[in-house]
C-alpha cells in the first residue's frame, strides 16, 4: 500500500511460501529499490549455494546460522548481520531453528507477489 510516498504492507497482508524443505520466506515491504524479506529456517536446512546481483543485509533475529562465503565459514547468532555484495558466492545452512531478516536492494523481481 502507497501512501504519500510511504510503502506499507501491513504483516497480516502477506502470506508466507515454503520454496524448499525447511525454508519459510514472507515477503514483507518493498518498492523497485528495496525489498524486506523474513525466512524461518528449520535445524538442518541447508540452502544451495547461489549468487544475485542485489546487495544482501542479513540480520539474525533468533537462532543459528552457519554463512559460507568463498570457502569462508562464519557462525551468525541472535543479534548478528552482515552486507553481502552483489555477485558474490554464498550458502546458508540452519544450526538451529532460525528466524532471519534480508534487506536486499534493489527489489529482487523474482521474490515480489
Amino acid at each position: 500500500m502507497k501512501e504519500n510516498g510511504v510503502f506499507y504492507t501491513p504483516t497480516n497482508g502477506t502470506t508466507a511460501s515454503s520454496p524448499e524443505p525447511g525454508m519459510q520466506r514472507q515477503v514483507l515491504a518493498y518498492n523497485q529499490n528495496l525489498m524486506l524479506v523474513r525466512h524461518h529456517f528449520l535445524k538442518g536446512w541447508k540452502g544451495t549455494s547461489h549468487r544475485h546481483l542485489h546487495e544482501q543485509l542479513v540480520y539474525i533475529v533468533r537462532g543459528r546460522i552457519q554463512f559460507d562465503s568463498n570457502g569462508e565459514m562464519i557462525e551468525l547468532r541472535a543479534g548478528d548481520s552482515l552486507i553481502v555484495k552483489g555477485n558474490v558466492e554464498h550458502q546458508a545452512a540452519a544450526l538451529e531453528d532460525s528466524e532471519v531478516l534480508d534487506v536486499f536492494a534493489p527489489c529482487r523481481e523474482d521474490y515480489a507477489q
